[in-house]
């Protein structure tokens, strides 16, 4: 182990911890404070839903704590057991980001589309490109790790492209919840639903830089040992 790549793990260990200490104690904070509206996290989905003419998904409840998310198989938006039932600011910022999903998908917001294409190659490059590269290095196989870094470049341009999508999702969430249709949501409260937004937009950010630091140490080792 060389320490470039020593100091490559460091860095991967302190954002992953960094981001997720920061969205834990954001969403732990704001699930606290009520929104100051009788409306459910998931009566907002569907509300948000309706007035972007959305009818044909359904809000459903899952299991578990930030397990939010839209399935566009199923058409359905997912809301955690802390969100589904509860008026909080951060109920509510997380039920309107992932109905932001929906109308991506409805709308065919193209960095949407994209991301979705790339779902095949992104799996299949996260499974096979170490097994590649562990062989490509232990047989001194030059052409091997460079395949590898090319498979395990789908998955980090899905991580990439993943960015514009989760970043345009809190967007809408944010211009609906402070609008006439949505709660007009100002000050100490609209506040808290953006920064909630932005610790749960950090975590991608951060998996996405640490993809990237990882595919250019693996390709510096292809043009050092070429």
């Amino acid at each position: 182990m060389d320490m470039t790549y020593l100091l490559l793990i460091i860095v991967t260990l302190v954002m992953g911890f960094a981001t997720q200490a920061y969205i834990n104690s954001s969403y732990s904070k704001y699930s606290k404070v009520s929104a100051g509206v009788s409306m459910t996290g998931a009566q907002m989905a569907e509300k948000m839903l309706r007035d972007n003419g959305v009818t044909d998904v359904v809000v459903k409840p899952v299991s578990g704590t930030l397990t939010d998310h839209y399935d566009p198989r199923s058409k359905t938006v997912n809301l955690s057991e802390g969100v589904y039932g509860s008026s909080s600011i951060a109920a509510l910022a997380v039920a309107c980001h992932e109905c932001g999903h929906a109308v991506q998908h409805a709308t065919k917001y193209a960095p949407m589309t994209v991301r979705s294409a790339l779902i095949p190659l992104a799996n299949f490059g996260s499974s096979a490109w170490m097994v590649l590269l562990i062989i490509g290095i232990l047989l001194n196989i030059m052409g091997l790790v460079l395949i590898a870094c090319i498979v395990y470049g789908f998955a980090v341009l899905f991580q990439v492209v993943t960015l514009p999508v989760e970043f345009n999702a809190s967007s809408r969430a944010l211009s609906y919840l402070k609008s006439s249709q949505g709660l007009a949501l100002q000050g100490s409260t609209y506040s808290g639903a953006k920064t909630v937004l932005r610790a749960a937009a950090l975590t991608y950010v951060a998996a996405a830089l640490t993809s990237i630091m990882q595919l250019l140490y693996y390709l510096s080792i292809f043009t050092s040992r070429r």
